[in-house]
């Protein structure tokens, strides 16, 4: 398979292995440097153009046949595909959606397109500094979510069980079926973080398998993570894991995995401009969907349809199937500092109740069926951990179809 190390504990670069030393930790050490550089080499592919963003970033636009996905041995050979065999009909077409809605979502760009553009026959990848990677627990953590980072499993969580993984929901879910996708449109938002090991997110998770040792997920949203990016930005990501997030998947591009098409949208950048409380209103769109012909998981960004690349259905276990739940919502990780909840806000970082302007929302939430038809989600269901620190109340009418609003403050009198 291409790994090899004896004194290492192993681990590939295609979402199963990178090298790393199973008796230390990230420092200063000459082979602790020598293994960060390895793995940057590996991340940061030889641009044919560099474009320098206003927040920092550097964007690299790399030959589409040179992206990190073809690290993996399985893809040697691997034909890209620059566009999907068949894409799901719809029930809702977006340029028909709040057409008198009052401030309504506006287009959204990425800070970077300030810098110029990426050739046709590239992609833009941002590119990984050495200081992103020492900020991870390890380099083979690095990029990935927590061990202990489960999706939300609803109506089963013992109270217990879900604080000491210390991440909390608030999500609208169907399950029950065989699904073969799902869509969203996001109100985009910058929560802000108390400390720099948490995040905030808002994203769409497509799984199969069980809430074990063996789930499937692919994941697609905005975040703010310090620990990951070294700001508090609001970025578009992706994740995917099929092994519960134990050895396989990444964020964004940071292992093999995710074949990326587009020249237009950087995995990890971030997302402008942002909602404001009580003022202008700003979303995105984002569309999962296996392909019936090839079986691969494709993701289409922004109102405008950005087809963004796939994830191979090989990755997979449950997921080369279908999916047989889709989750939307949000997620924070609550590390109770000083031993009180966290004050990182999800969504607008206020309750659901305070409705347009004020909280965040999903709407128009569909799932793709069996014949790759976009469908109103039948039997939408609702959890939250703690409803006193983040909410979510779901609601539907002609213009936004099924919608949620969901959200909160963490820490408040009730959420102590």
């Amino acid at each position: 398979m291409g790994c090899a190390g004896v004194t290492l504990l192993v681990f590939c670069l295609w979402g199963l292995f990178i090298p790393f030393s199973s008796s230390t930790r990230l420092g200063s050490s000459s082979r602790q440097k020598l293994e960060v550089n390895k793995h940057l080499n590996r991340l940061n592919k030889p641009p044919t153009k560099t474009i320098q963003s206003p927040d920092g970033d550097t964007i690299d636009c790399v030959p589409v046949s040179k992206q990190p996905a073809f690290d993996h041995p399985f893809l040697k050979d691997h034909k890209i595909q620059m566009r999907p065999d068949f894409h799901p009909e719809g029930l809702f077409e977006e340029n028909k959606l709040d057409e008198n809605k009052e401030k309504s979502s506006a287009p959204i760009n990425q800070l970077w397109h300030a810098g110029g553009k990426c050739p046709e026959g590239t992609i833009p990848i941002r590119r990984t500094k050495e200081e992103d990677v020492l900020r991870a627990s390890s380099v083979k953590r690095y990029g990935r979510k927590k061990h202990r980072s489960p999706a939300p499993k609803p109506r089963s969580a013992d109270p217990g069980m879900e604080n000491q993984s210390g991440h909390q929901h608030a999500i609208a879910y169907v399950e029950g079926d065989k699904f073969y996708g799902a869509k969203a449109t996001i109100n985009v938002w910058e929560p802000k973080i108390q400390q720099a090991n948490e995040f905030s997110l808002s994203q769409l998770w497509v799984l199969g398998g069980s809430f074990g040792q063996d789930l499937n997920s692919i994941e697609a949203g905005w975040q703010v993570s310090p620990d990951l990016y070294g700001d508090n930005n609001t970025r578009l990501f992706t994740y995917w894991t099929s092994d519960a997030y134990q050895a396989t998947g990444c964020y964004n591009l940071l292992c093999s995995g995710f074949i990326q098409v587009s020249s237009d949208i950087a995995m990890g950048a971030s997302i402008s401009p942002i909602s404001s409380y009580r003022d202008s209103q700003y979303d995105i769109s984002i569309l999962i969907w296996k392909d019936p012909k090839e079986g691969h998981w494709w993701m289409q960004f922004g109102n405008g349809g950005t087809v963004m690349g796939y994830w191979p259905s090989f990755l997979f276990s449950y997921l080369a199937d279908s999916a047989t739940m889709i989750e939307w919502g949000g997620e924070v990780v609550n590390s109770e500092p000083d031993g009180q909840h966290t004050s990182t806000e999800m969504g607008s970082g206020h309750f659901p109740e305070e409705g347009f302007g004020k909280a965040s929302y999903f709407r128009n939430i569909q799932v793709v069926d069996s014949s790759n038809n976009l469908k109103a989600p039948k039997g939408l269901g609702t959890y939250t951990e703690y409803p006193n620190c983040y909410d979510v109340q779901t609601g539907s009418n002609g213009d936004w179809g099924h919608f949620f609003y969901y959200g909160g403050p963490g820490k408040n009198a009730n959420c102590q």
